[in-house]
């Protein structure tokens, strides 16, 4: 082959592997999906689309007895264990109402036992056959959206119903004593070691929703040099024991 013949072969060539590299994108751009899997219209689901509905039960204990010194108690939560407790004792006024938090712990036993009862799509009468209305009446009371059910006993044989009302009962004397420590500190402190007292038997005989929600509270009390000594000494003691 000749040079002039060469010279003409080479823009041939040229266009001819320019044409088949444009043929070749353009069935890259309009061919099969690409090696993901993915097909056209497809891709990764938005945030907002894994989003789960915020649960929006609600839950609470009702306890009456009109002779007792507390002779009412009605707690309310949501589904992460917030809500507030609401106490009346026998010749003191009105109700008293303050904020409570469910701790992780507390929270996970007691949804649990709800869930256990299978409350809402449940008939069951948790009432015993044998009545004891000088113990007070419990009411459990749950809702969801439209779909709500009160169930109310003095007594019951059914262990998960049992078990949930004394969760509550727990949980309803750890709020009473926070609430009358902290009001003993502020204007009786006096009535502090008293209520040591109390905080010890229910720590005794498993009596705390949450024992290590009092933490922080008890640290606190070991170095309040408003409260007696003997009070101060009694919460270092409390404190050794629950963080064992």
């Amino acid at each position: 082959m000749t040079l002039s013949s060469r010279t003409i072969l080479l823009p041939v060539f040229a266009v001819l592997v320019i044409g088949s590299a444009a043929v070749l994108a353009l069935g890259q751009e309009t061919g099969a999906p690409k090696a993901n899997g993915r097909t056209q219209g497809q891709g990764t689901p938005r945030r907002e689309d894994n989003k789960r509905p915020p649960d929006r039960t609600q839950y609470s204990y009702d306890f009456s007895q009109p002779k007792f010194y507390i002779n009412h108690i009605l707690i309310e939560h949501n589904a992460a264990g917030e809500g507030k407790i609401t106490f009346e004792r026998l010749g003191e006024g009105g109700p008293i109402t303050e904020p409570v938090e469910l701790s992780i712990a507390a929270l996970s036993r007691v949804l649990g036992l709800w869930a256990d009862l299978n409350f809402l799509d449940s008939s069951e009468n948790y009432q015993a056959e044998k009545q004891f209305p000088h113990l007070g009446t419990m009411r459990l009371h749950m809702e969801n959206g439209d779909r709500k059910r009160t169930a109310e006993f003095n007594w019951t044989n059914d262990k998960k119903a049992g078990a949930l009302a004394n969760e509550y009962r727990r949980l309803a004397d750890q709020a009473i004593f926070v609430f009358d420590m902290t009001l003993a500190r502020e204007n009786q402190p006096l009535n502090t070691p008293k209520l040591m007292e109390q905080l010890d038997s229910l720590v005794a005989h498993g009596g705390l929703s949450d024992e290590y929600q009092l933490l922080p509270l008890l640290r606190d009390l070991t170095t309040d040099e408003h409260v007696p000594l003997i009070t101060r000494n009694h919460a270092a003691r409390l404190l050794k024991r629950i963080e064992k």
